[in-house]
């Protein structure tokens, strides 16, 4: 049985009824009247894409944006591109490059231009809370607090576990591009055998280029001291570095004279600087190293090498051994 049809006028009312549900939002537009266009905001500058105030880009790791509590009487105290953003490294600041040099090799014209420079080790947690050794890591740095060098170690896992301080290497130097402009290369010398033997004597060979030999640092046997020779590419000796009697001071700085063959002129230091608590504990040295500044760039590169070979033979420490039960 169909249902009973109604008349049209009742239709028409029955769909022109408005919605009566009580959750239907009101019609708040109704009484607005548009107003003129505001004015066009320019992007902010700094700000890639125009990104809103607060808000910061991570390509720009060193602009800070401006924050100020609501409410608050305090003066801004963070100015952009002084602070880093948070839960960000501070930005790495490197030595302007400089001009190209005739007679030097490429990457050393940094310290053609310094008489100091100092050697900064990376601190390890990882080698204090296991017995795995990793490869070392250093950072070179100027007066002002200026990176010039990166050094980084490369050797196989095998080889740092099993050999300990005796390892042999590779320090690869590179700049502020990622170039690798020196390379420094320790041969393994078995020390079982008596150590005036000249085969357990260390040995570290300084290529700059990678692959162009410029020198070699060589271990002198002596009773009391360390003693090397630091010669140029045809094995010739033009200085020597005379270390103290004792390496392992405790509250002290360790000095090593680089002097001239006949020892009576000073030519520069090493000197591994005392660091308090790192330097007992790990792995952390922080050496200083002085030489003329009208020095021969290359002999410049070769104190520079000597430093590793005097960090590895007497401050590497290896992981703590585990006493078992």
């Amino acid at each position: 049985m169909s249902a009973p049809e109604l008349p049209a006028d009742e239709m028409e009312n029955q769909t022109k009824t408005p919605d009566a549900r009580p959750d239907a939002p009101p019609d708040y537009t109704s009484h607005v009247v548009p107003g003129p266009p505001g004015p066009a905001v320019p992007p902010i500058t700094g700000y890639p894409g125009g990104l809103s105030m607060g808000y910061y880009s991570p390509q720009q790791p060193t602009t800070f944006p401006l924050y100020q509590p609501t409410g608050s009487t305090q003066p801004v105290q963070y100015q952009p591109g002084k602070y880093p953003a948070p839960n960000q490294l501070a930005p790495v600041i490197w030595m302007p490059g400089p001009t190209p040099m005739l007679n030097c090799p490429p990457g050393l014209e940094y310290l053609a231009q310094l008489d100091n420079i100092h050697v900064l080790q990376h601190f390890e947690p990882l080698e204090l809370m296991t017995r795995f050794e990793i490869n070392n890591r250093y950072d070179i740095k100027n007066n002002t607090d200026q990176m010039v060098y990166i050094v980084t170690e490369d050797t196989d896992d095998f080889t740092r576990n099993a050999y300990r301080t005796l390892r042999p290497f590779v320090l690869r130097v590179t700049d502020c591009t990622g170039r690798e402009i020196m390379t420094m290369q320790r041969p393994f010398r078995c020390t079982c055998c008596c150590f005036c033997c000249p085969s357990a004597r260390q040995e570290l060979e300084v290529q700059c280029p990678p692959g162009v030999t410029i020198g070699f640092v060589a271990e002198h046997w002596n009773l009391c001291r360390a003693v090397y020779s630091i010669q140029n590419e045809k094995r010739e000796d033009v200085m020597r570095v005379r270390g103290p009697c004792s390496t392992y001071g405790c509250g002290s700085d360790s000095v090593f004279e680089v002097k001239s063959l006949d020892g009576i002129s000073n030519i520069g230091s090493i000197i591994r600087k005392w660091n308090g608590l790192l330097s007992t504990m790990g792995d952390a040295d922080h050496f200083d190293i002085h030489f003329p500044l009208d020095l021969d760039v290359k002999m410049k590169a070769m104190i520079f090498g000597a430093c590793f070979l005097i960090d590895f033979m007497y401050f590497e420490r290896s992981p703590p051994q585990r006493s078992s039960r």
